[in-house]
């Protein structure tokens, strides 16, 4: 049943890959409205996501509560290492090793996101054979990998080495929308109960480092990696907008949970469908309020959760009205709101 819902938006899901690109590459030639490109970029990275996250079996991995619930204090501990390292030792020596890191992560989530559409043109037992690889000296380490993610990592390995040497704004979206489609297609959350807890700690995890210390905001702008989108605008004092990966991510395994549950019941993706039109309204509210008072966005997310959320929840009652389906939604609305709080 999942395979066969899969392959019936191959299509579908190739069509936005194009058009991801598109947007990408466009500001290269053409001028391009900043605003426009962040919601269309943004919506259509999480529907490509949403569908890879579909896979013919359930996952054999998901994210359980217990997870959820370290997950904050291992993201406190993480942020206040690399704020301790910014502090006592060299910036560029950090962002160099940073550097390095991403550029094999780099390699690893490109390949992962180019590799579905090239493997049809490989021969088969270049996709199936495994090659086994055990490292020098530590002879019980061992890599496994086919041939066709050697040709995968090819142009990962050219946007990689691009980044590193340059830090252009297109490889550094290259790379940022690989760890998106990566993050929404692997990130498997168990429940939403699960849900809930995990980005109930996240929004205390925010609040704390944003706002009752200076470590956010200083490891923010002191890290150099692809941890953004970047787009071009016109104002020279303002050469780029920006949004951050979690506002793709975070978001986005949600809407990937509810087309998931709707494939598991066999049915037309309907609380897909309206997570997905909540999250893209939501989005374009917000860069509308934005603009008009010229806020950071963080004054904004509640603005752009509340809404998306009042919009997935009316429109799922008008349709389905049902005690079930409020339950559901309820548990949405009541949570949800506390994802754009990650991204700063």
């Amino acid at each position: 049943m999942l395979e066969n819902s899969f392959s019936k938006h191959l299509y579908s899901e190739f069509t936005d890959n194009v058009f991801v690109t598109g947007l990408s590459l466009a500001p290269l030639v053409v001028k391009v409205d900043p605003n426009l490109n962040v919601i269309l970029t943004a919506c259509l990275t999480v529907f490509v996501g949403c569908y890879r996250s579909v896979k013919p079996t359930p996952p054999s991995e998901t994210m359980s509560n217990e997870h959820a619930m370290r997950f904050p204090l291992v993201g406190s501990a993480m942020l206040l290492s690399l704020f301790l390292l910014f502090k006592f030792l060299s910036k560029d020596l950090v962002n160099a090793v940073l550097t390095c890191y991403f550029f094999v992560l780099g390699i690893v989530a490109f390949s992962a996101t180019l590799l579905p559409a090239i493997r049809r043109f490989l021969p088969k037992h270049w996709n199936d054979d495994l090659i086994i690889w055990h490292f020098p000296y530590f002879r019980s380490l061992e890599v496994e990998f086919t041939k066709s993610q050697i040709v995968a990592s090819i142009p990962g390995t050219f946007f990689c080495a691009w980044y590193a040497a340059q830090k252009h704004w297109l490889a550094n979206n290259v790379l940022g929308l690989a760890f998106c489609i990566q993050g929404i297609e692997m990130l498997s959350l168990g429940s939403f109960k699960t849900g809930a807890i995990l980005l109930a700690g996240l929004f205390v995890y925010d609040i704390f480092w944003v706002f009752f210390t200076p470590v956010m905001v200083s490891v923010a702008k002191s890290f150099d990696a692809p941890i953004k989108l970047l787009f071009p605008t016109a104002d020279s004092a303002r050469p780029f907008s920006m949004l951050g990966l979690g506002d793709i991510v975070i978001p986005g395994i949600f809407v990937a949970l509810a087309l998931r549950f709707d494939v598991s019941r066999g049915k037309e993706s309907q609380y897909f469908k309206s997570a997905f039109l909540g999250y893209t309204v939501g989005l374009v509210l917000t860069i509308i309020v934005m603009n008009w008072f010229q806020a950071a966005q963080a004054t904004c997310t509640p603005i752009y959760c509340t809404l998306r959320n009042w919009i997935s929840c009316c429109s799922l009652y008008m349709e389905w009205g049902s005690q079930t389906s409020m339950s559901l939604i309820l548990l949405i609305f009541n949570n949800d709101c506390f994802n754009q709080f990650l991204t700063f």
